[in-house]
């Protein structure tokens, strides 16, 4: 379905603790699974080591495909969190979509925001929030 992205219920629960074990720094990392479900997390260090950008550096993200590619995974989306702002994807987040079919999942640390995870289709410019069908 256009639209809805598949996640296991504890990787939503392991995205919300990546975000929240340094919560004044950006995480990120890679998302895999089979037949369209999400049920792996790969998390990778932010090389920027910064509050309001990420990146994965080069061999960290080889070996995350690897790592992958070896459990029979398909790669399924990329996450990485906001500290402080919203959820929503920045221009700079959308500028460095580079991987149009995955989806992309910004995670707030903060407590109180009613949805910490929300997940996005980036491709070229335009920007699709999807929904997150738990499973």
């Amino acid at each position: 379905m256009a639209g809805v992205v598949h996640l296991r219920a504890e990787i939503l629960d392991r995205l919300i603790s990546e975000a929240r074990r340094t919560p004044e720094l950006e995480c990120c990392g890679l998302l895999g699974g089979r037949g369209g479900v999400i049920s792996a997390i790969f998390p990778a260090q932010n090389a920027l080591a910064s509050s309001s950008e990420f990146e994965i550096a080069p061999e960290d993200l080889f070996r995350l495909f690897r790592e992958m590619r070896a459990g029979g995974r398909q790669h399924l989306g990329i996450y990485h969190s906001h500290p402080a702002g919203d959820n929503a994807p920045s221009r700079r987040d959308i500028d460095r979509a580079y991987y149009p079919g995955a989806a992309y999942f910004i995670v707030s640390p903060l407590p109180d925001v009613p949805r910490p995870v929300r997940a996005f289709s980036i491709r070229d410019t335009s920007v699709t929030e999807l929904t997150i069908e738990l499973v």
